[in-house]
């Protein structure tokens, strides 16, 4: 199963894209060619992911914080949906 969400990167701003769910990992795609390459394609595997926090900044913030103490944050603009389809792959 895997469900597309549109969404924004935070970092350095933020940075349109999509964001694909399925029952291995999270993945932000974006197309801008301006951007570094490690955030046009960033996987993060569902197995590595520590912990998924929100925050309500105008729009749902999803903060994915890595085993490795990373912190990835992305505005998902249907936080209902997502929270119900990332709950299911992780059973």
């Amino acid at each position: 199963m895997r469900k597309t969400f549109i969404c924004s990167l935070c970092r350095n701003g933020i940075l349109g894209g999509a964001l694909y769910l399925d029952d291995e990992s999270v993945t932000y795609k974006t197309n801008k060619l301006t951007v570094d390459k490690a955030y046009r394609n960033l996987v993060l595997p569902r197995n590595e992911i520590a912990e998924l926090t929100w925050k309500w900044i105008v729009f749902p913030v999803a903060t994915f914080r890595m085993k490795d103490g990373t912190e990835h944050k992305f505005i998902i603009f249907n936080k209902l949906r997502f929270n119900k389809y990332f709950k299911l792959c992780a059973d």
